[in-house]
């Protein structure tokens, strides 16, 4: 029986049982990008072929200086400064092989860590009564190295069932049912010998770690890093936690939140080391993650599926839910993992018994029973309701193992890995929340409750960690000045303005349009009338509609596409032409399934823009919100940077300058099989940088790097996403090429800020050079952050830091060129600054420019009167690739196809394409 650790980042992979001597992980220079290597025949180094040798690889830039404007303000910060006085000591690598005693390898999660603890209890003199720090996988380490460069151990595990401590089971983390328990269950309690293989791989001086401080990063320091982060981890997995990359979650109710629907909100910690400017600190955070309801399995169910009673059920549903969950059975206590359920009710499903004949229970003697009969009668255990409901099944497909579900209970801290959905996602945000006081008192408990200075790998590094906040100086930057209507200026206050008597800066006239309800309960004359008098205030000419088109009572019950198309058909047989714009009225506010065929309708097959809406309070602010977005997407401007219209923006609007925004979304954990979406916006008509087109495809899932950039189809044909960004650029900014182009990626980590240097810059060099091989446009590539655990504090004020508040030393990268800006006002929770890294800047902005043209960008967003957390290019990317990802439902894609990760045995799967939007509406900004 496989337990189970949730050590979710870790993947398991090839064969650990093997007789040699492993060899060391290959190790990387940061700078280099790894490309697949084929086998060689002899060990001698090859020479690369020819191009390889050319290519230059590019690494981020270093910081060429700190930027100077803005009012200064103290802020204290979540990073912890920690002292390492062990300079001199080495980490020892090992490479860790556990087998079972017939040399089969482990699988089961968890059982690693179990049998490392074994194997130190036991063999303490053997290893000098050295500690490790074991990742749970493959790798090990020491400080100072072991006696021997390989050691062989054997060890003993009496029960391999559970790992974790759920609390209700003895503190060793095994349940302990009584004998005749233990004779019943078919597959008695044996105890199973491992074999351990313990081999030198590497040694990491713990020196590289003041090196990285000076910024000069190796893959030692990078190792030595690790290697402090996996004694967090282990140091968290010895307290029972559930392990989420460097978050802990500790198995306490008090830190569970309902969100409903049988899922759980558990409020943990994350805790990593990180070098910056300062030194080494170490950064500590509130973390969420979402868990299974534990308890009765019933009750799980219930609230999953959000039925009254076991009864109603969909137990088809309920299998899928609960495959591989681990339970406890009652009263015996033993853990489980769930492998089905049985295809008949408890009452009905039988089973062979073994009779008893005197002492000798393996007789030969059986009888047929049901497994109610079973449990009632011959255990005596009362059953009230599941005698007709499915049995759990716990066993191999040839053997099944049944318990009536009543006696199954979910344990507790399992993760919950598919998407939420709204509901869940507000109800996690509403009750996830935390001020900045109330946050900063709970990190300061964290930081105490973790007994980290007791951690005896931690003391033999020489390491020490300070209780308090780390004091930084941030700068609030000057708020950029705003064009509205009529030539007037304005400032906004605290990040947000408004519209009251003033009017758009551009607004458009909407001449033919019409309004489509779908069923929804509305004063539809209200709605039209107070429409046209809102535009009017804001300089919008709205005539009144050509027509109201009702949907038909009969088609409100057909599939989503067919209530389009019907709507449609009406449309087409009352309107003279294609209407500029349709108003479209939803039933339901979110999620509605009508969205997705209804804007590919529109926009793909008729080039219609359109707005949807569904009204519940319908007041002046809503009607205003509603008119800024379709004024944006009918080709018009809500209103513009001063320094945009002037044009004064330092080197943007000297020589013709394309701001890009690039995004990747992905499908959630549980949807590994759906294709990816890459969205890429980019400005037009320079000098203004307000307005923005969308290009968006579909790709492998799971690749981050987006793959159509640059599609060559011919010797003259490209096909990718930046020709087309390009012409349209070109024909919108007077038939001028970019001279300079600015990139906004969103979504990467660290370690793949290599790649966009080098596999999507590349691409985009290529298709400029496709274009006119004569043209060097120069770049800029600026990363952007929100997936990060720093966050920033006023010292005694509960008030989060203002917006514009920009922060580049102390906890920023040694040597990278980095900063962290929180540029709108965080009116819930605690403020989460977007972190900002400059990886390339062919230009030669300074550093304050290039700062304040980030910080303008987040006040250009067309759909709200506020300064938003990023750049407008990335939050339209996002919007892009949600909208049009809505076009085709690849849930249709089956979950459990063998694509996962878009490979199969027989190579790459095709991935499904999106549709192209009509001509005239593919560069508007129809994801406003």
């Amino acid at each position: 029986m496989d337990s189970f650790e949730p050590d979710d980042n870790k993947t398991k992979n090839g064969d650990s049982g093997q007789e040699a001597l492993p060899p060391p992980p290959p190790v990387i220079p940061p700078d280099i990008v790894p490309l697949r290597a084929e086998h060689e025949q002899a060990p001698e180094p090859e020479q690369p072929p020819e191009p390889v040798k050319k290519k230059v690889v590019r690494v981020p830039i270093a910081r060429r200086g700190l930027g100077n404007k803005g009012q200064k303000i103290p802020l204290l910060t979540n990073n912890f400064k920690v002292m390492v006085s062990n300079i001199d000591g080495h980490f020892f690598h090992y490479c860790v092989s556990v087998t079972y005693e017939e040399g089969r390898p482990v699988d089961g999660k968890g059982i690693g860590r179990r049998v490392i603890d074994r194997v130190q209890e036991t063999y303490d003199t053997e290893l000098s009564g050295k500690y490790f720090a074991y990742d749970g996988e493959k790798s090990l380490f020491t400080v100072g190295p072991l006696p021997r460069n390989k050691l062989e151990f054997t060890v003993v595990l009496e029960d391999i069932l559970s790992n974790r401590n759920n609390g209700n089971s003895s503190p060793d983390g095994r349940g302990s049912p009584n004998e005749s328990d233990r004779k019943r269950m078919r597959r008695p309690y044996r105890s199973k010998t491992f074999r351990v293989e313990i081999s030198f791989a590497s040694k990491i001086p713990m020196q590289a770690i003041a090196n990285a401080l000076r910024g000069q990063e190796s893959e030692n320091s990078q190792e030595a890093l690790r290697v402090l982060d996996i004694i967090l981890r282990q140091h968290a997995a010895k307290q029972g936690c559930l392990l989420v990359r460097q978050s802990f979650f500790h198995n306490n109710p008090r830190n569970f939140a309902d969100v409903g629907g049988g899922v759980l909100g558990c409020r943990g910690f994350h805790s990593s080391f990180r070098t910056s400017q300062g030194g080494l600190s170490l950064n500590i955070d509130v973390s969420t993650t979402m868990i299974i309801q534990p308890g009765p399995v019933v009750d799980f169910l219930i609230a999953n599926q959000n039925v009254r009673d076991p009864y109603s059920l969909d137990w088809s549903k309920a299998k899928r839910m609960l495959k591989n969950l681990r339970m406890k059975t009652n009263p015996s206590n033993t853990e489980y993992k769930i492998t089905g359920l049985s295809e008949k009710p408890c009452k009905e499903q039988m089973f062979t018994l073994k009779q008893r004949n005197g002492k000798d229970v393996d007789g030969d003697s059986t009888i047929d029973v049901t497994v109610y009969d079973y449990f009632v009668n011959h255990r005596g255990i009362e059953l009230r309701y599941s005698g007709d409901l499915p049995c759990i099944n716990v066993g191999k497909p040839k053997r099944p193992t049944y318990f009536p579900v009543e006696l199954c209970s979910l344990v507790s801290l399992q993760r919950y890995t598919k998407s939420l959905s709204t509901l869940q996602r507000s109800s996690l945000v509403e009750k996830s929340r935390q001020k900045p006081n109330e946050r900063m008192k709970v990190l300061s408990e964290a930081l105490r409750s973790s007994n980290y200075d007791s951690e005896p790998m931690l003391q033999s590094c020489g390491i020490s960690i300070s209780t308090s906040f780390t004091q930084v100086e941030g700068r609030v930057l000057p708020v950029p000045r705003l064009k509205v209507g009529n030539g007037e200026d304005f400032f906004p206050r605290n990040g947000r303005w408004n519209f009251n008597n003033k009017k758009l800066v551009q607004p458009t006239k909407i001449g033919k349009w019409a309004v489509v309800n779908f069923s929804a309960r509305c004063d539809m004359q209200g709605l039209v009338r107070d429409l046209i008098k809102c535009g009017e205030l804001k300089g919008i000419l709205i005539d009144p509609p050509f027509n109201v088109f009702q949907e038909n009572p009969q088609s409100r019950r057909a599939p989503p596409v067919v209530r389009v198309e019907k709507m449609f058909e009406e449309i087409q047989s009352k309107l003279p032409g294609a209407p500029q714009f349709l108003l479209c009225l939803l039933p339901e506010r979110k999620n509605s399934d009508l969205y997705g065929p209804w804007k590919r309708k529109n926009l793909a097959e008729f080039g219609i823009v359109t707005q949807c809406i569904a009204p519940t309070r319908v007041n002046d602010q809503y009607l205003t919100n509603v008119l800024l977005k379709i004024n944006a997407k009918l080709g018009g401007l809500n209103s513009v940077l001063a320094v945009e219209h002037s044009p004064t923006i330092p080197m943007v609007s000297k020589a013709p300058t394309i701001i890009v925004g690039m995004d990747v979304s992905h499908g959630s954990p549980g949807q590994s099989d759906l294709p990816s979406i890459a969205a890429v916006v980019s400005s037009r008509q320079w000098p203004l940088i307000s307005k923005y087109r969308a290009s968006v495809r579909t790709q492998s899932p799971k690749v981050e790097m987006i793959d159509s950039l640059f599609k060559r189809v011919s010797e003259t044909e490209d096909e990718g996403i930046f020709r087309e960004l390009l012409l349209d650029f070109y024909t919108s900014s007077g038939k001028r090429k970019p001279d300079q182009i600015i990139i906004f990626r969103d979504g990467v980590s660290e370690s793949q800020f290599n790649q966009v240097l080098n596999i999507e810059l590349d691409q985009i060099i290529e298709a400029c050079k496709f274009l006119d091989d004569k043209w060097s446009p120069k770049f800029v590539v600026i990363v952007a952050q929100k997936n990060h655990h720093t966050k920033f504090f006023q010292p005694g004020s509960p008030d989060n830091v203002p917006p514009g508040t920009i922060i580049d030393n102390k906890v920023c990268h040694p040597r990278n060129n980095d900063f962290y800006l929180c540029a709108h006002a965080g009116m819930i929770g605690t403020t989460r600054p977007t972190h900002y890294h400059v990886l390339l800047d062919e230009v030669g902005f300074s550093s304050d420019d290039l700062q304040e043209l980030v910080h303008s960008l987040s006040y250009v967003y067309q759909r709200s009167t506020t300064a938003i957390s990023v750049v407008a290019p990335i939050c339209y990317a996002h919007l892009a690739a949600t909208q049009i990802g809505q076009f085709v439902k690849f849930e249709d894609m089956s979950e459990t196809s063998s694509s996962h990760g878009g490979l199969t045995s027989a190579g790459a799967v095709p991935v499904p394409q999106l549709p192209r939007l009509q001509e005239n509406v593919c560069n508007s900004m129809f994801f406003c």
